[in-house]
C-alpha cells in the first residue's frame, strides 16, 4: 500500500508523512488528463474540479466550503493571514507567538515586523509540561493592549503536544486576531473550524491525511473574508466574480501555471486514508493515538525518562527529552544522534532543542507502524545514549 523503503523504519511521519500507492496514482490520472489537453483542462474542467475537492474537504475539518481555500501548505496558509493582517499594524504593535512555534512560522512574523514596526512577542510554553492551562496561562499571560495578533499552533512541530487551542481562541478572540498553525491537526484529530471561533486557521494534507505534497488549505471566518489575501495576487483580484462566486475563492483558486494536482487529490486521499480502518477516521486516529502513547511508555521506561506531558495532550506524535549531546555545537536543527539513528536504520527526528546539548527524540504513529520497531528505537537508544 506504501512506498517506503524496507530498509528503513519509518517513525517521523510527522514531517514529510507517506502517500498511499493508490492516492499516488490518483495524482498521476490528474496529470495524464491534465496533460491530454492543457487548454481545455484549464479553462473547462480545472475550476470545477477544485470547486469539488473543496466540497469534499469541508466537511472533514467542520467548516462551510465559503470560508475554505487550498493553498500549498500551512506556512503559505499563515504568511497570507499575515498578510492579510500588515496593512492594520503600526509601529509599537505586537505579534505574539510561543516558544515552541515552528521556524518558518517565526520568520513570517519577524518578517511582518520589521515591514510595519510591530514586535514579536514570544509566550514561554513549558515543556515538560504538567497540565494544558499551563500553556494557556502561558500565552495569555504574553496579551497586552498592544497585541493585534497571535500566531498558535494546534499541535506543535518539535514536542508534538496538543494545544488546548478552544481556550487558547475562546481567550483571546475576538479582540485579538487568533491564527492557527494546525500543520499536523488534520487527520490527527477531528477538527470543527466554523465553532472554533479563530480568524484564521491554516493546516496541511500532506501530513496525516496522506495527499501528496502541496496540499493544505486556509480557512477564514465568514467576517474576515473580504480582507484576506494570498501571498500572490494575480488575476482573481480584478476578475468580474459572478453573482454566485466568490472573490476569495477567485483570489487563491488561481495564482498562475502550476501543477495544482495534489489539491485535486485531496478527495482520494481523504477516502483511502480514512478507509485504513473499519472505523473510518475517528478509528484511525485512535489507532494511531494509541500506538503513539503506547511507544512514548516504552521508550520513557527503557531511557528512565518521565512522561513530559499528559497523555491528553498526546496525538499520534511524542516526544521524549534524551540527555544531553556531547561535543560542540553542530548547529542546525538536528543532532548528530539523528543521522547516527538514519545510519542505524531508524528514520526518527532527533532535534537540538531548545538548543545544543539538549536533545529531544520525536516520534510518529502512523498505520503502517507497529510498536514492534519503537522497542527496537529503544535498545538502539540505549546502546548509544544510555
Amino acid at each position: 500500500m506504501w512506498s517506503l523503503s524496507q530498509d528503513l523504519v519509518h517513525l517521523n511521519h510527522g514531517s514529510f508523512a507517506a502517500v498511499p500507492v493508490e492516492v499516488q496514482e490518483k495524482q498521476s490520472d490528474w496529470r495524464a488528463r491534465w496533460e491530454a489537453n492543457t487548454t481545455a483542462f484549464i479553462l473547462n474542467d480545472y475550476q470545477p474540479a477544485v470547486d469539488a475537492a473543496r466540497n469534499a474537504l469541508a466537511p472533514f475539518v467542520g467548516a462551510d466550503p465559503q470560508g475554505v481555500v487550498f493553498v500549498r501548505n500551512a506556512t503559505a496558509g499563515v504568511a497570507s493571514a499575515v498578510r492579510s493582517m500588515e496593512p492594520l499594524l503600526e509601529p509599537g504593535d505586537e505579534l505574539l507567538t510561543t516558544s515552541q512555534d515552528y521556524n518558518a512560522i517565526r520568520t513570517i512574523l519577524e518578517y511582518a515586523a520589521a515591514r510595519t514596526g510591530a514586535r514579536v512577542v514570544v509566550a514561554d510554553t513549558p515543556f515538560p509540561v504538567p497540565s494544558p492551562d499551563a500553556i494557556t496561562a502561558a500565552v495569555v499571560e504574553r496579551v497586552s493592549d498592544h497585541t493585534k495578533l497571535a500566531v498558535i499552533d494546534h499541535i506543535t512541530s518539535p514536542t508534538g503536544l496538543i494545544f488546548p487551542i478552544e481556550e487558547i481562541v475562546d481567550a483571546l478572540e475576538p479582540e485579538v486576531p487568533v491564527v492557527v498553525d494546525g500543520a499536523h491537526a488534520p487527520g490527527q484529530v477531528p477538527l470543527a473550524l466554523d465553532g472554533l471561533g479563530a480568524t484564521w486557521y491554516t493546516g496541511n494534507l500532506h501530513k496525516w491525511v496522506c495527499a501528496p505534497k502541496g496540499a493544505g488549505f486556509l480557512h477564514t471566518r465568514s467576517d474576515r473574508i473580504d480582507m484576506t489575501v494570498p501571498t500572490i495576487i494575480s488575476h482573481g483580484w480584478n476578475q468580474p466574480v459572478p453573482p454566485d462566486g466568490s472573490r476569495y475563492r477567485a483570489l487563491f483558486d488561481w495564482l498562475g501555471t502550476d501543477d495544482n494536482s495534489a489539491w485535486l487529490t485531496v478527495p482520494e486521499a481523504l477516502r483511502v486514508t480514512g478507509a485504513l480502518e473499519p472505523d473510518g477516521w475517528p478509528g484511525l486516529m485512535e489507532k494511531n493515538r494509541a500506538l503513539s502513547l503506547h511507544a512514548r511508555d516504552i521508550l520513557c521506561e527503557r531511557l528512565n525518562v518521565a512522561a513530559p506531558a499528559p497523555d491528553v495532550m498526546v496525538g499520534s506524535m511524542a516526544a521524549i527529552p534524551l540527555p544531553d549531546g556531547k561535543g560542540d555545537d553542530p548547529g542546525g536543527l538536528l543532532s548528530p544522534l539523528n543521522y547516527e539513528l538514519l545510519e542505524a536504520g531508524f528514520e526518527t527526528m532527533v532535534m537540538n532543542w531548545p538548543d545544543w546539548p539538549g536533545q529531544l527524540l520525536r516520534v510518529s504513529a502512523h498505520h503502517y507502524n507497529h510498536i514492534d520497531e519503537y522497542s527496537a528505537l529503544a535498545e538502539e537508544l540505549i546502546a548509544r545514549v544510555g
